[in-house]
């Protein structure tokens, strides 16, 4: 009786074990997909990057050409005291290059407050194509059903780059934009 209850049950563990062992071979044979997108790329060639650099070189442009004109205009200023040095008086030498130093300072800074400026917006632009281009990575992963996306490697094989497919995809957001809000 013993003998017949261990085979019964020894004949019930051996389905149950290959239907355990079963979706586990199932997963084993899935294949596991993965992409590659090159954000320098994204930002060099994708229309909302471009438009974000034109919208900044559009911001930007008449405070660097002031900054331009200050610049030249203080070179030039410098270039006269230098030949005229030689025939000032003393105190006339002295207020020239204090003058001088004094508009450097002044153009120095305002160099400085351009440059921390247009980083500053220059930020803000990229992070807004960074989050655009996130989300249509995002979608393309979903749609074509990746299971990795990645950003840096240091080598992919260029089937698995979805650069293009990218790029696509957020010029053609930007030829068709989403409506807006509340409308």
């Amino acid at each position: 009786m013993k003998h017949l209850i261990r085979a019964a049950a020894g004949a019930l563990l051996i389905p149950a074990f290959a239907l355990a062992v079963a979706p586990a071979q199932a997963q084993a044979q899935e294949t596991f997909r993965i992409g590659f997108v090159n954000p320098d790329r994204v930002l060099r060639e994708a229309q909302p990057a471009k438009n974000a650099q034109a919208k900044l070189e559009a911001e930007f442009l008449k405070r660097e050409k002031d900054l331009t004109a200050q610049g030249d205009a203080l070179k030039a200023a410098s270039e006269k005291f230098e030949r005229e040095a030689p025939t000032l008086s003393e105190s006339q030498r002295t207020t020239r290059q204090r003058s001088l130093v004094d508009q450097d300072r002044d153009f120095q800074r305002k160099r400085r407050e351009f440059q921390e400026d247009l980083n500053a917006r220059k930020n803000e632009e990229l992070q807004q194509v960074y989050e655009r281009a996130n989300r249509v990575v995002k979608q393309v992963a979903e749609a074509e059903k990746y299971d990795a996306i990645l950003q840096e490697a240091i080598y992919i094989n260029p089937k698995h780059d979805i650069t293009d497919k990218v790029i696509k995809a957020l010029n053609a957001s930007v030829a068709s934009p989403a409506p807006a809000a509340g409308k």
